[in-house]
């Protein structure tokens, strides 16, 4: 496959057009806003940074990769899919990737066959992976795109959470490129030997968000 069109067919993956955007999740995004963390285009940044190269999304990274270059092994992606649920720091983010991962199941079999998926519990990162490694799309490609898409549906929430406009969320973006970058290529060389995280006041803040009322999102 040529990287123009890996490209097309990840952006197909990781589009609105699949059911697993930020229209119903924003991975604690909303209750950091509700508790003061994230209220301009700065710190939204910030938050989001972290996210991608010491929070959760950092591990979804490690494990994307993992699950790209175990494709075809499904009771090795069986473990890798227990794994994965089982770093969740609480029921919300257990929800939403799972969810999320049932979501891209279902809409991703017109391109790759269900055969190739450990279950109906597959978790969103090691979907995608399988789903790459499956399509031979490279790891690296794959994991930007991922994280891509993570970070453009935080400021989708952020929109919608009245925390800047348009034009602000296309700056933030712009400003979170080279992250992106970055983390997507020392993702593309990691084992699980790289899992780990720091990002505490974003892992408590999701926790926190599962009492929170009212609210927009399911997470």
């Amino acid at each position: 496959m040529s990287d123009a069109t890996a490209l097309l067919r990840l952006m197909s993956w990781l589009s609105p057009v699949f059911p697993i955007g930020g229209f119903a999740y924003s991975a604690g995004l909303e209750q950091a806003v509700h508790a003061g963390h994230v209220g301009d285009r700065e710190s939204l940044a910030a938050w989001v940074e972290v996210q991608l190269t010491q929070g959760a999304q950092w591990n979804d990274a490690v494990m994307l990769v993992e699950a790209h270059r175990g494709a075809g092994d499904r009771d090795g992606l069986a473990e890798l899919s227990d794994l994965c649920r089982a770093l969740c720091v609480g029921q919300e983010r257990l929800n939403e990737t799972v969810g999320q991962g049932t979501s891209f199941l279902q809409a991703v079999s017109h391109w790759v066959s269900r055969d190739h998926f450990p279950g109906r519990e597959t978790p969103l990162p090691v979907a995608v992976g399988i789903a790459a490694g499956v399509d031979g799309i490279d790891p690296r490609l794959a994991v930007g795109a991922y994280l891509h898409a993570f970070a453009s549906n935080q400021l989708q929430c952020a929109i919608r959470l009245s925390v800047l406009g348009q034009d602000g969320a296309a700056g933030a973006l712009a400003g979170l490129e080279t992250i992106i970058g970055e983390t997507a290529g020392r993702a593309a060389n990691s084992t699980l030997e790289d899992l780990g995280g720091a990002a505490f006041v974003a892992d408590i803040a999701s926790m926190n968000h599962e009492t929170l009322e009212p609210r927009l999102f399911l997470s």
